[in-house]
């Protein structure tokens, strides 16, 4: 699908007058998205598959952020994106905490978590195991209660 679908699609109702879709507002309210998070591509109607991996998770990223959502949940936010791309996605995301929305991160990647997190929760087993505030944190310390948790 083009941009403008894919971006658009979770929050429909605010580009339709009298009951009518109207494309036109979505493609301007995604080229404001796209601007603000420095998606890279020729328009709002350029196929999304075309992308780059980082670009298709910007992409991603303002499909939840045009729904103006207060509370977001990254899984695995920048898996298999290039070192610019991550940077992007982290800037996105201190941007978005930064701005009072409640962000939270599942990754697997432990320099990730504690460059991103303000608190670090250490789940094992569908049990917290371990919690971590005041960064910036001791990644042996947050290293070692994940793989106690392994012994739990």
């Amino acid at each position: 699908m083009p941009i403008f679908k894919n971006v658009t699609l979770a929050s429909l109702d605010r580009d339709m007058v009298a009951g009518t879709l109207r494309p036109q507002r979505e493609r301007v309210r995604t080229r404001r998205l796209m601007d603000g998070l420095a998606v890279k591509a020729t328009g709002p109607d350029a196929l999304t598959r075309t992308l780059s991996g980082g670009n298709q998770q910007k992409v991603a990223l303002a499909k939840w952020l045009a729904t103006d959502a207060r509370v977001l949940l990254f899984d695995e936010p920048t898996q298999g994106l290039d070192v610019r791309a991550k940077a992007d996605i982290h800037r996105i995301i201190h941007g978005l905490a930064e701005a009072g929305a409640a962000v939270l991160i599942v990754s697997s990647d432990l320099e990730e978590a504690l460059g991103l997190a303000e608190r670090v929760l250490v789940m094992h087993s569908g049990r917290l195991v371990a919690e971590f505030r005041d960064p910036p944190f001791e990644p042996e310390a947050v290293m070692e209660a994940i793989t106690m948790g392994d012994q739990a």
